[in-house]
């Protein structure tokens, strides 16, 4: 890769700082504790908690600086209380929607965001079911949006609760913010790093797309994107997701269809990756002789396909560790 000039729309990237938890309710999944727990602030993970284990334990060397045992008892306490709620949350969801066995799972995701340049804060709370979205908060309203029809009792029943909305809007907006601002503190040393990626071009068969895969960078607010004469290109492009690696880094990738290139234009094309806090872009040009694949071999004398499987396995590990709930509501960050 090379370090181009930079970009005057880099610096505008929102300066957002995220706590959100994550629980997990399941019944009849395979390898799958029935209730799961964790914590986020800046996507890193600051809390576990499961059914198999039944402890609440820090992820981050900083939050046990800023915590004690008596903490972490306390937290072991109530996500335990929290597993037999969301247990007759499940059995009750499935009663709503008429099932009895088969795999099923609640999540809730909720937290807060704080913008450290502005002072703005804002939190959120929503209820999944089987994947799909159950009923979401509106805090600038304070009334629940039912999804399905299945959640209008609830949304009756926790409208109608003006002290419990009371409650939820104070944690939201104040509680909720102040631990965030506690924990960016604690961590901002590796909360604030800057990790920049490994960028490589793969390719399965030579009719194959071309893709370009950044791994091993940090935080997510990055854009990877492919561009012709110093212009993006969008016409055969397909733009993977971003997924999270075991150390806490990311990884993405942006596919390009070469079937729509012609060969003496290879060279005009290079893969182009932006992250936040660098304002160099780091590139790699179009190139037959750096593309791996499993066609032939790299310089080494190792087949590049093992680097290509390689990383199916890498990909298929982030997805294991993703959450299972993917839909998000339109009006949710």
């Amino acid at each position: 890769w090379q370090v181009l000039s930079k970009k005057p729309w880099v610096s505008t990237w929102l300066l957002l700082h995220t706590l959100r938890y994550f629980y997990t309710a399941s019944s009849d999944v395979p390898n799958f504790p029935e209730f799961v727990v964790v914590g986020y602030v800046d996507d890193v993970q600051i809390i576990h908690y499961d059914s198999n284990n039944r402890t609440a334990v820090p992820k981050q060397d900083w939050m046990k600086d800023i915590t004690d045992q008596p903490y972490w008892e306390r937290q072991t306490g109530k996500l335990m209380g929290s597993q037999q709620m969301f247990k007759v949350n499940l059995e009750t969801a499935k009663q709503r929607f008429n099932q009895t066995g088969g795999v099923h799972i609640v999540q809730v995701m909720y937290g807060c965001e704080w913008d450290d340049e502005t002072g703005d804060v804002d939190g959120y709370n929503q209820y999944g079911y089987d994947g799909e979205d159950f009923i979401v908060l509106n805090l600038k309203s304070e009334t629940w949006i039912a999804a399905k029809q299945q959640a209008f009792i609830t949304k009756l029943s926790w409208d109608s609760n003006k002290a419990m909305m009371s409650h939820i809007k104070h944690y939201y907006t104040q509680i909720c913010p102040e631990w965030l601002k506690k924990y960016v503190n604690a961590g901002r040393s590796s909360l604030m790093r800057t990790d920049l990626p490994s960028i490589k071009l793969l390719q399965r068969t030579p009719s194959s797309p071309v893709t370009c895969h950044a791994t091993g960078f940090y935080p997510r607010n990055a854009v990877m994107f492919w561009r012709k004469d110093q212009e993006e290109v969008f016409e055969g492009v397909d733009h993977g997701e971003m997924l999270p690696n075991h150390d806490g880094s990311f990884q993405m990738s942006v596919d390009l269809n070469i079937s729509l290139i012609r060969a003496e234009d290879w060279s005009r094309y290079d893969c182009v990756f932006q992250l936040k806090g660098v304002e160099e872009d780091l590139t790699v040009t179009l190139d037959k002789s750096v593309i791996l694949s499993n066609w032939r071999k790299s310089d080494g004398g190792v087949v590049a396909g093992a680097v290509v499987g390689g990383l199916l396995l890498l990909l298929l590990g982030a997805v294991s560790g993703f959450f299972l709930w993917r839909k998000r509501s339109g009006g949710n960050k």
